[in-house]
Formats: structure tokens, C-alpha cells, sequence
């Protein structure tokens, strides 16, 4: 499999990099999600991709870079559901009717969708009442609110979109885990070139030498699991789709959380203060890592298809 970019993947690519770096710098998005910030996703079509033409590979490719400036927002829910349902789109995977749920941003919302084994349904925001917003959640960018129970809602989908929004949603969630993993490792090499000890930088010493290309060897061993994954989902022919996206979810989420943990260790003290975007990469890591598939479920999938001895 050819994992190099086509020219208009490439393009794809520069202008949502360019989108990034010219609106979403590392100031506003610490100021968190927001409708305008939506519109803009929007008028750039990121949302759109599939209506568009596009396939799922190109969404991989546009949601690395959106991962990489760590983006904050429902953007992978608003991705999925774009044909189904209008406006902000946030998402709960349920496996029962538990008593409490925890919704994502959820003073942003338009409607929430609602996925469970067997159908997806779609709840409008205003008939949902929240408890009470979680005062310190995970990801300082992504708020949370409690909310006790949900209104029956009304289905958009059975079992087959399920199932499609399942593979897609950690393909393209995978997509953004290697964006930051990425992106942690950019930040870490920058400060390594700036931050000297004994009069030399210390991305001179052997240690930090080490690090840094683990680094890098884990973003690009999971570029290429969730770029192989999003092809296959594009065509189902060229392997074993289900294997191809847990393998990729796993790997990507392996990366983002290690390279989000060593760019930590590389800032030293420093990394552990508000001020530096270390831990935004990390926390982000950690709550993808979770969803469509957490990492134990991937990999205890990955391990019932190994061939048995």
C-alpha cells in the first residue's frame, strides 16, 4: 500500500494547516469551543468531507491537522452525523440505560446523537436537562456536564450505521490521536532547540536525542495504521476492515498518550505548569483515547483475529 499523499490530499492538507495556524492559534484555542469556531470548520467544509466527494482517507488527512493544533470541539460527532442531523452535533456511546450520562459540551449543542448496539437516535438539545456541569473535567478544553437520564429521542439509523459510524468515528478519532502526537513531538523538538543546559541546547544531549525520535517513530508507525485503516474502510478489498481499525485506533491512541507524556518530560519542571502547552496535548490524548473504542477494547479485538497456533 502506497501511504504517500495524492497532490490534492497534499493541498487538502496545506489549507486545512493554513486554517489552523491562521485561526485556531494556541491563544484562542485554549479560549475553548464556540459557535463562530464551528462556522468556520464548517465554511471550510471539514464537516462536509463525505457530502463533498470526499473519502475517508482525505478525512484522516483533515483531521490529523485538526489534531495537531489540538481543535477543541464534537468535531469527529459533527463529521459523522453531518448527513443526518444540523447544526452542533455532540455524541454519547451508551452500552445501557444507565442512570447518569456525561455529555460534552454541552452548552454548545444543537442535538446530541445517541449510539448503542442497535440504533442511533437523536436528542434536541433543549429537551436535555443537565445536572450539573463537572467543575474540573479531564480535558480543560472539552466541559462536561452530568445529565440524568435522556428523552427517548427519535432514530436516524439501525444496526449498519452503527456499525459505519463506529469504524469511521475511530478511524477519524485515530486520525486526530496522531495529529497530536505530532504536534507533541513539534512542540518538544522546539524546546529542545531553545532550552539550554552547560551552555549547549539540550536537544544536543543523547537522553533527549532518544526521546525525541521515539517520538517521531511513534507518530509515523500510527500515521500509517490509521492511513492503511482509512483506506480500507474507502475500499473494503483491500483487507480486513474490523482489523485494520482497531489496530489503528490502538496504535494511534498508544502514540498521541506516550508523545503527549515524553514532550512533558522533555519541558522538565516546566512542563507541568499551566502556562505550557504540554499537558493540553496530553489530556486531549487521554480522553480520545476513550472513545470509539477505548484501548483495551481494540486490542483485545486485535488479538481474537490473530491467527491461533
Amino acid at each position: 500500500m502506497n501511504f504517500d499523499l495524492s497532490p490534492d490530499q497534499e493541498a487538502l492538507r496545506d489549507g486545512i494547516r493554513s486554517l489552523c495556524e491562521g485561526r485556531f492559534p494556541m491563544k484562542r484555542v485554549r479560549n475553548g469551543f464556540d459557535h463562530e469556531m464551528f462556522g468556520e470548520l464548517a465554511d471550510a467544509g471539514v464537516f462536509s468531507l463525505r457530502a463533498d466527494g470526499f473519502g475517508a482517507a482525505d478525512a484522516a488527512v483533515v483531521f490529523e491537522e485538526l489534531g495537531r493544533a489540538i481543535v477543541p470541539g464534537p468535531l469527529v460527532w459533527s463529521y459523522l452525523a453531518h448527513s443526518h442531523v444540523d447544526g452542533v452535533v455532540g455524541g454519547l456511546e451508551v452500552a445501557g440505560r444507565e442512570p447518569t450520562w456525561l455529555v460534552e459540551h454541552y452548552e454548545h449543542l444543537d442535538s446530541l446523537v445517541v449510539v448503542d448496539d442497535d440504533a442511533v437516535l437523536v436528542v434536541a438539545q433543549r429537551a436535555i436537562e443537565p445536572a450539573a456541569p463537572i467543575e474540573r473535567p479531564l480535558d480543560p478544553l472539552t466541559p462536561v456536564h452530568r445529565v440524568d437520564g435522556l428523552p427517548a429521542g427519535e432514530q436516524i439509523g439501525d444496526r449498519e450505521l452503527v456499525a459505519s459510524w463506529r469504524r469511521e468515528g475511530a478511524v477519524v478519532s485515530g486520525a486526530f490521536l496522531i495529529g497530536i502526537a505530532q504536534g507533541a513531538a513539534e512542540l518538544a523538538v522546539a524546546y529542545a532547540k531553545e532550552r539550554r543546559q552547560f551552555d549547549r541546547p539540550i536537544g544536543s544531549f543523547q537522553a533527549v536525542k532518544h526521546l525525541l525520535a521515539d517520538m517521531v517513530v511513534r507518530a509515523e508507525v500510527a500515521r500509517s495504521a490509521v492511513h492503511a485503516a482509512a483506506c480500507t474502510l474507502d475500499d473494503l478489498e483491500l483487507g480486513d476492515v474490523e482489523r485494520a481499525v482497531a489496530g489503528a485506533k490502538l496504535l494511534a491512541g498508544e502514540a498521541a498518550v506516550a508523545n503527549g507524556k515524553t514532550c512533558i518530560q522533555v519541558h522538565g519542571g516546566m512542563g507541568f505548569t499551566w502556562e505550557v502547552d504540554a499537558h493540553l496535548f496530553l489530556k486531549r490524548a487521554w480522553l480520545l483515547d476513550t472513545v470509539f473504542g477505548a484501548a483495551d477494547h481494540h486490542a483485545d479485538a486485535v488479538a481474537k483475529m490473530l491467527p491461533q497456533s
